[in-house]
């Protein structure tokens, strides 16, 4: 499955910082529908991901019934990303196993 993401970039700051982008509605929609089959422990969703050249692996986190995208630092600083940036995420989720 492949999921384009556009958000602004903002901060949690819980025992260490980490920086996300909300998925909006649809795409939460369809992670959900997806979820029983990919997800492992506390609803987390494995995916590759791609922010302009830079590309990484992560886990889609569930927050507030929808989920979020964790931008690590070191796709932010080699992206140039800056907290409110506006910012596009390319998914992937292996939805075969």
């Amino acid at each position: 499955m492949r999921l384009v993401v556009e958000g602004d970039l903002f901060e949690w700051r819980g025992p260490a910082p980490y920086h996300f982008v909300a998925v909006g509605p649809e795409g939460c929609d369809d992670l959900r529908a997806v979820s029983p089959v990919v997800s492992y422990g506390w609803g987390m969703i494995p995916a590759r991901g791609t922010v302009g050249a830079t590309a990484f692996t992560t886990s889609l986190w569930p927050h507030d019934g929808g989920y979020v995208v964790p931008i690590r630092d070191a796709v932010r600083l080699a992206e140039g990303l800056a907290l409110g940036a506006r910012v596009t995420v390319q998914l992937e989720i292996d939805t075969e196993g």
